[in-house]
């Protein structure tokens, strides 16, 4: 079995908050809207479906458990969870904690204006309050 290959532009745009049973759990460099990546680290996949049927509900379970935690987190209006690729083709799921008033609210995040960088005492700040709440 080689060795898992995260997408270039899921490492770039992305820092791993941890490490999973099946999925890397990385935070996307956008301060706009509290938003993660989930990566199930299996070569090859571009759609749930093509996972075997233990990692499907491995995933289901790692989904929920990270937008629950993700929710008490943030304390946000709304989790949106969403396996889309058709950019990136790597299988991965994004987990967004939407506000009511937040940019664009409450129209979707896809293609909408320019992402903003967290400053790093804001991003430690969630990642340690999301780490927390999945303790």
């Amino acid at each position: 079995m080689s060795a898992f290959e995260l997408d270039g532009r899921i490492e770039r745009d992305s820092e791993l908050v941890k490490k999973l049973d099946l999925c890397q759990l990385r935070l996307q460099n956008d301060s706009r809207w509290p938003w993660l990546v989930m990566v199930p680290e299996r070569n090859g996949m571009s759609e749930i479906f093509d996972l075997s049927p233990s990692d499907q509900a491995l995933l289901s379970a790692e989904i929920n458990r990270v937008a629950a935690a993700f929710k008490q987190a943030t304390g946000a209006t709304k989790i949106n969870v969403g396996a889309l690729g058709n950019i990136v083709r790597q299988l991965h799921v994004h987990v967004i904690a939407r506000f009511k008033g937040d940019p664009n609210w409450p129209g979707p995040i896809w293609g909408f204006g320019q992402a903003t960088p967290y400053e790093q005492p804001q991003k430690q700040n969630l990642i340690k309050k999301l780490v927390e709440a999945l303790s």
